[in-house]
């Protein structure tokens, strides 16, 4: 099946994403990020902050479910075993902490075709439970075509 050429402007439901100091300090370790206020609640908090904070590219594991959403969707033409990461640039507007009751909104802005691949640009929004921005990822996925 080819790949769906109206994905471009396509918005997927928000998904969920309940952030727990656990889940920081092990993505922490696995970084090999050793900052105190990634670890300690107290170091944190004497730090200005509620809670443990994740680090940056902590919003890997935020956006998973939105991405999940957009690999699994019928319709797409998406194939997994040819889906690679091309880029990724993340803007933080304040930092994830422990407790951030987080929703990204993932959006498809533009499909390109180069050499019998396709380019897809996609912006998630991570938003808190109020509304408000805390990060914005920009990304593109490279699927591959029968000759790549």
């Amino acid at each position: 099946m080819p790949l769906n050429a109206d994905l471009a402007g396509r918005i997927f439901p928000p998904t969920s994403y309940l952030v727990g100091r656990e889940k920081i300090r092990e993505f922490a370790r696995a970084v090999r990020s050793t900052h105190p206020i990634h670890l300690d609640p107290e170091a944190a908090r004497a730090a200005g902050f509620t809670d443990v904070v994740a680090p940056t590219t902590f919003t890997t594991v935020v956006q998973s479910p939105s991405v999940t959403q957009l690999l699994e969707s019928p319709g797409t033409g998406l194939e997994l075993h040819r889906v690679v990461h091309g880029s990724e640039k993340v803007e933080h507007r304040r930092p994830i902490v422990a407790g951030d009751d987080l929703t990204t909104t993932l959006t498809i802005t533009e499909v390109t075709e180069r050499a019998g691949s396709h380019i897809l640009s996609t912006v998630c929004e991570i938003r808190d439970h109020t509304g408000d921005l805390v990060a914005v990822v920009t990304s593109t996925l490279l699927h591959r075509g029968d000759d790549a």
